[in-house]
């Protein structure tokens, strides 16, 4: 079935710089958002190979490694840092603002200025935290930044002042996208767009906002009272003055566990679109995917103290419940996933390539986690290479494999080009059997009793493991190379590509690629969730919608 074309806005052309840099449009915020995530992908990804180098080789006879000791405190540091919120967190932002206004039919974000103001927080947040390595040496407590380990006793220098200031940035970038892209769906939807009808993307975007406004205060307030101990005399971990340094554990998980479900959660959006396209097939269970995902949210909540059950201060019984309980809603949507894909027509573009890249390492992560649900399993785990492999097989098995297939899927809508298939084939398999050498053997490394965050280990079966894990990471590394030549050289051809390359469904795939400023010339009618396959199809299969409905702006169904 041929796709619907509608006419290119006229005078439409390349911006300058300056109107790139003073833009409130949400595709070309959506597109510095992306481009700003993918560089500090790139810093992070840097400070892992540091990392795998200094543990290629175990201890040698003068106590020495690579990297010394306090450096590569810094580099973990910052690199589970930069990862999570600055790498995954805005990528999906990104993805949120170019493609949500699009699948609801709105013409742009609910605030655009207030949509500028959160993107250009990003980098100068990063350029905030990076900062100490030119000042005295970066953060260096780890990621979590445990006290009393992160008070100024422990950790001198402005290095973690600086870390907790870029934080709390990056927090009030979040929350003030939270609240836009809330107000967007709620108030900017086309007519005809009801709540049953959104993009599964849609849906997954609306509960990580929530999950933002509920969580990052949390957050912000321990960051706080963090810098008010290091810096005005403050006593809140510090047990030696009457603090409680458990208590930046349950503040930190409150927020650190939903947070998890903000990383992956709009990944589970991406997959849900990339499948059932690639699979020619509506997505199997759009209610019970939806009800999963809204359960997701609300037991996100109730989780976060299985982080802590070696501290001995929760009720491990009751939480080691919830924690198996909240695998629930993950399995339905596997299911549903799966489902999709049972005699489907499969198509194994780059996309359908990285989205059950997503199936097989989300599975692994998913399963690996669940062990350390139960409690005795979780003791002897605690703080092991175990892990390190089950974070990173959701989060860069999950979120980073999804953002690749949202890469590769949405490409063609935001620039007019596709990416070349051939590149997009080597790109996956050399990150997909990357990620397997790199992470899988963290498991192995785990159960032996490698304790995570060392630089030095003495010369036993640790080595050969390590090993292996280090010439992942460096596969990984050069999975890269194909991936940005691929983008160099194809933004380099015109733009000759249709509007729906991919025969897909939502409604984005309704306008032209790229679009213009306001979106829509002209909105289809609206029927079902796959408004772009009822105005080829005709709405459940019958004869196709004639007439599009003229549009203006937007307004709530």
């Amino acid at each position: 079935m041929a796709t619907t074309t509608l006419p290119r806005a006229a005078g439409y052309t390349r911006s300058s710089i300056y109107e790139w840099l003073t833009t409130t449009d949400h595709k070309k915020i959506g597109i510095m958002y992306v481009t700003t995530a993918y560089i500090f992908m790139l810093l992070g990804g840097l400070l892992a190979l540091g990392i795998r180098a200094d543990l290629w080789t175990a201890t040698s006879a003068t106590g020495s490694s690579l990297i010394p000791a306090a450096l590569y405190n810094q580099l973990f540091t910052m690199h589970g840092t930069t990862m999570i919120f600055f790498f995954v967190m805005p990528m999906l932002a990104g993805f949120a603002n170019y493609v949500v206004p699009l699948q609801i039919g709105a013409a742009d974000m609910a605030f655009p200025r207030i949509n500028a103001l959160s993107f250009w927080i990003i980098p100068f947040s990063g350029i905030l935290l990076f900062s100490g390595f030119l000042l005295g040496g970066a953060a260096s407590a780890g990621w979590t930044s445990y006290a009393p380990l992160s008070e100024a006793k422990y950790s001198p220098g402005i290095g973690q002042d600086l870390w907790i200031l870029g934080l709390l940035f990056n927090g009030m970038s979040s929350i003030l996208g939270a609240i836009n892209l809330l107000v967007t769906i709620f108030k900017l939807r086309a007519p005809g767009m009801t709540m049953l009808r959104l993009p599964i993307f849609v849906w997954t975007v609306l509960v990580t906002q929530v999950l933002l406004v509920f969580a990052v205060p949390v957050l912000a307030s321990g960051l706080a009272m963090l810098f008010i101990d290091r810096n005005y005399g403050g006593s809140f971990f510090d047990p030696a003055a009457g603090g409680d340094a458990v208590l930046w554990q349950h503040v930190f998980w409150f927020f650190g566990h939903p947070e998890v479900y903000i990383l992956i959660l709009p990944a589970f959006g991406v997959i849900s679109e990339v499948i059932p396209v690639f699979s020619s097939k509506p997505l199997f269970g759009y209610k019970a995917f939806i009800l999963a995902t809204a359960a997701i949210g609300i037991l996100g909540f109730g989780v976060w103290a299985h982080h802590m059950f070696a501290t001995g201060v929760v009720f491990l019984a009751f939480f080691s419940a919830t924690t198996f309980l909240i695998s629930v809603p993950t399995g339905v949507k596997m299911f549903n996933w799966v489902a999709t894909m049972w005699r489907g027509k499969l198509r194994f573009r780059p996309p359908m390539l990285f989205a059950v890249g997503f199936l097989i390492s989300f599975l692994i992560g998913g399963l690996d986690g669940a062990f350390s649900a139960s409690t005795p399993v979780d003791f002897d785990i605690t703080d092991t290479y175990w892990v390190v492999s089950h974070l990173h097989y959701v989060l860069f098995g999950g979120s980073a494999m999804a953002i690749m297939a949202a890469t590769y899927y949405w490409f063609p809508k935001m620039f007019g080009r596709m990416l070349d298939d051939r590149l997009g084939r080597v790109h996956f398999w050399l990150m997909f059997i990357g990620l397997q050498l790199t992470f899988f053997p963290m498991h192995l490394l785990g159960l032996a009793g490698m304790p995570r965050r060392i630089a030095e280990y003495a010369p036993t079966a640790w080595q050969p493991l390590n090993q292996v894990a280090t010439i992942g990471a460096f596969t990984i590394a050069a999975s890269m190379l194909p991936f940005l030549w691929n983008i160099f050289t194809t933004l380099r051809r015109p733009a000759d590509q249709p509007d729906d390359p991919w025969d897909a469904y939502t409604l984005e795939w309704a306008t032209t690629s790229p679009p213009p400023p306001y979106n829509f010339d002209q909105l289809p009618a609206l029927h079902s969730e796959r408004p772009v396959f009822d105005l080829k199809h005709g709405p459940h299969g019958g004869a196709p919608v004639a007439v599009p409905v003229a549009v203006s702006g937007g307004g709530p169904a």
